[in-house]
């Protein structure tokens, strides 16, 4: 036996949860993504989704991504600095930039590759970077790559965060770097505090607009714009992979930042550009956010309702202020059974565990769409009602 093979010949998890039949990864659909996706021959209720705006299976951007590849072909075979640069991958960052309200914008073949590059990119030797206890895996991996001091602060607490801030050089690069709308737990960062710590300390600010795009601030432009500070946030970043229902990813901000980033971010120019079908995708996905806000407005109805019912019914939802609403467990086992449970009545629905959550922090993730229906939702909340009162997780 290899090294490798001896190494993780132990590693019993998927098979332990397996053999108990609630095994919750790696579920095959077999359909577009949409409020309803066809699983094992039969249809479940999608409340497992990003999807927030609905638009993975609209038409519009279904024949968008097919005149791509008649035009362009499947690939680029190459990356953004040498052959890989296509005329829509300019046009879309142009319009992102206008959309954000930035100089300029850069976009990336995956959401995870903007900040496991960006960060490592913009602060180094000297400099300091400010997380958030509760930042995604792409921001902490961004950090550990870079050479600056890396500190974090308690989620959410601003008393925290400035006392992490205040013992720092006046004079040195401090970023901090947080999530807009955290993934998991659906709260959104106190950014109105944490700009006033900015000016305070003199500090930059990074945001993930990953979950807030589509979702906060006029025409789905995330939660800078929702607080109203867009222009204080130096860098902002995107995902392609959830509200604008393709793959990819966007940094924007300065001019001069933007294009040390075109020149130096390793993610960047040592990968290969977004697929013509993903980039044209994501276009179409942004003209029909900007074009139909009534989309965003369904995706708030929805939310408000699903809200007052999980809350009506007794489950424990956190501070979440999202279409992200988080159904606390508190235990791990259950919380994989409560997930398959819930699949084997109709609806699909993520476990959250370790590292994802602290051990005593697990839950099972609702998320909603803007084409959800009252009536979907209703059916949710009373299906997992039924789940969590058969493991004693919410009483009568």
């Amino acid at each position: 036996m290899g090294q490798l093979q001896e190494k993780y010949k132990s590693y019993r998890l998927p098979q332990k949860y397996m053999a108990e039949g609630v095994y919750p990864y790696f579920r095959e659909i077999t359909s577009k993504q949409g409020t309803e996706v066809e699983m094992g021959g039969h249809k479940v209720l999608m409340f497992g989704s990003n999807a927030y705006t609905g638009l993975t299976g609209d038409q519009r951007i279904i024949d968008a991504g097919k005149a791509a590849l008649d035009k362009y072909g499947s690939g680029c075979a190459g990356s953004r600095f040498l052959n890989g640069t296509l005329d829509i991958h300019v046009q879309l960052e142009k319009e992102l930039a206008e959309y954000i309200g930035k100089d300029d914008a850069l976009c990336f073949s995956t959401g995870f590759f903007v900040n496991s590059g960006v960060i490592p990119a913009v602060v180094g030797r000297g400099d300091y970077i400010i997380c958030d206890d509760r930042d995604h895996a792409s921001i902490v991996d961004g950090r550990r790559l870079s050479f600056a001091t890396q500190l974090h602060y308690k989620h959410n607490d601003m008393e925290d965060l400035e006392r992490v801030l205040k013992n720092l050089p006046e004079e040195a690069i401090k970023l901090i770097i947080v999530d807009g709308v955290f993934s998991m737990e659906g709260d959104l960062a106190n950014l109105p505090a944490i700009v006033e710590l900015k000016h305070k300390y003199n500090c930059s600010i990074m945001v993930d607009e990953a979950h807030g795009l589509g979702v906060f601030g006029k025409q789905g432009r995330g939660v800078c714009d929702h607080f109203g500070l867009t222009d204080e946030v130096d860098l902002v970043m995107g995902t392609f992979s959830k509200s604008m229902a393709s793959i990819g990813g966007f940094i924007a901000g300065d001019k001069d930042t933007i294009n040390w980033l075109r020149h130096s971010c390793r993610t960047y120019i040592f990968s290969a550009s977004n697929t013509p079908a993903a980039t044209a995708a994501a276009l179409e996905a942004l003209h029909i956010i900007q074009k139909e806000p009534e989309r965003i407005d369904a995706l708030w109805r929805v939310t408000r309702y699903a809200l007052r019912r999980f809350k009506e019914e007794g489950f424990e939802i956190g501070e979440t202020e999202s279409p992200i609403i988080p159904l606390y467990v508190h235990d791990v086992e259950k919380t994989f059974v409560a997930t398959a449970k819930a699949f084997e009545y109709g609806v699909f629905i993520n476990p959250v565990i370790p590292p994802a959550c602290a051990p005593q922090d697990t839950l099972v993730r609702f998320a909603l769409m803007a084409t959800h229906t009252e009536e979907q939702v209703e059916r949710g909340v009373q299906i997992l009602k039924r789940v969590f009162k058969e493991l004693d997780i919410i009483k009568d």
